[in-house]
């Protein structure tokens, strides 16, 4: 899988850097900042519009892809959901422009953007409930391929307008992106979505309601609740120091999201499937203790080299930007990236396993934590203080999973009968 994803990453980070430079280059940090805040909106639209299904769909694809029947509850039941969000989310967008343009961008001058990220919305919806198809198969090659290419198309849209030097084009390739993506995944995957989705019997029906809704909480909490933070983190900078503050963060936030998303994406394809067939605390510290000796030094190893080049990743990347205010951020924002990874490891568990109370306690604490470090900093440190407390929300958020982690699996052999 590393091998795989590998060649797609370093595409996709050398095409991402291009482009950052070139929007650093000609639009600033407020092309960062507005960038930044429709990208949260649309991925807030990526959970919501599927209902937050898509890691239970991972979990139930890999465990029923031999049993029709259970396939078909899975998917009536996630169109129901999707059905429902879809329409719920496109109306509100739709009727609601103007209101949530202000909200987010401080101006009702991009009205017309959000209610063409309206129209988008069913694709949104279905990419993300057909992504998790592919996960839950483990169709490794299949989505490398589908992710490469429609990231090159949505790419080459988004590099025209920003040799148009049109800002307003540049977010409207982002609102559409999902739309490309959607279309590229079926065209690659539609035999396979055939065979695993029985679209002719499904009916309009919920009876995996109960199940679903759980990963449907824990989505909402990671997802939604996560990127409407980010949003009102760069409302608060906004306030506090002004759009090119928040263009700075933007900027640190868009680099770290580049190289974790190599991690994020290797975690929700292996460790997400491995996790929920392990059923003892042993098993469980055997493939923690691998994926931490096979992985994290590698991931330590590129953030140190990110860390030592950083003088030159801003010349190269953020020419456009005030190098004096982005250089200082580098350090707090790579070592909390790296304890994320740790924790983010050990935290899959309580996806794999439906905690559902102890997962939403988990990210109430770091997005709460995350809120108030950097609401607190921000006016102390200015735009350092927000990834000051991005590092502080990530050892505390560490120690709490590995804490619950532990105490699930002596619970679990506490409730077992003696021998």
């Amino acid at each position: 899988m590393t091998s795989l994803n590998a060649p797609v990453i370093l595409t996709r980070l050398g095409i991402s850097l291009f482009i950052q430079r070139m929007i650093s280059l000609y639009f600033g940090e407020v092309g960062f900042h507005l960038m930044g805040q429709l990208r949260n909106l649309i991925q807030m639209l990526t959970s919501l519009t599927s209902l937050g299904v898509f890691n239970g769909i991972v979990k139930y694809v890999a465990e029923f892809k031999e049993d029709n029947e259970k396939l078909r509850k899975v998917f009536s039941t996630t169109f129901v959901f999707w059905s429902c969000a879809v329409g719920v989310s496109s109306l509100a967008l739709f009727f609601g422009a103007g209101a949530i343009s202000e909200y987010i961008f401080q101006t009702r001058e991009y009205t017309l953007l959000i209610k063409i990220t309206a129209l988008v919305v069913p694709f949104i919806g279905l990419q993300r409930i057909f992504n998790g198809v592919i996960n839950g198969l483990s169709q490794y090659k299949k989505f490398v391929k589908i992710d490469l290419i429609s990231y090159l198309v949505s790419a080459g849209l988004t590099i025209y307008f920003v040799y148009e030097k049109n800002l307003e084009g540049v977010l409207f390739a982002i609102a559409i992106t999902p739309f490309f993506q959607f279309l590229v995944l079926v065209l690659i995957f539609f035999k396979e979505l055939k065979r695993y989705i029985p679209f002719r019997k499904l009916s309009f029906s919920v009876p995996m309601a109960k199940p679903l809704l759980a990963f449907s909480l824990m989505s909402f909490f990671a997802t939604v609740v996560l990127n409407y933070l980010e949003i009102e983190i760069r409302n608060v900078i906004v306030r506090v120091i002004s759009e090119e503050g928040s263009g700075i963060w933007t900027a640190m936030t868009s680099l770290s999201k580049n190289y974790m998303s190599f991690s994020i994406m290797l975690f929700s394809m292996y460790v997400l499937p491995k996790f929920a067939i392990i059923k003892t605390q042993n098993d469980f510290t055997k493939e923690l203790k691998n994926i931490y000796k096979t992985l994290l030094p590698i991931f330590g190893a590129g953030m140190i080299l990110v860390f030592l080049l950083r003088d030159f990743i801003i010349d190269l990347v953020f020419p456009g930007h005030d190098k004096l205010a982005l250089e200082p951020l580098f350090k707090w924002q790579l070592m909390g990236d790296f304890i994320r990874l740790m924790a983010m490891v050990a935290s899959y568990q309580f996806i794999a396993k439906k905690l559902v109370r102890t997962f939403i306690f988990t990210e109430l604490l770091s997005t709460g934590l995350f809120f108030t470090f950097a609401y607190v900093f921000v006016n102390i440190y200015g735009v350092e203080g927000v990834v000051i407390g991005h590092l502080l929300r990530y050892i505390v958020y560490l120690v709490v999973v590995l804490f619950l982690v532990y105490r699930y699996f002596r619970n679990k052999r506490n409730e077992a009968p003696d021998a």
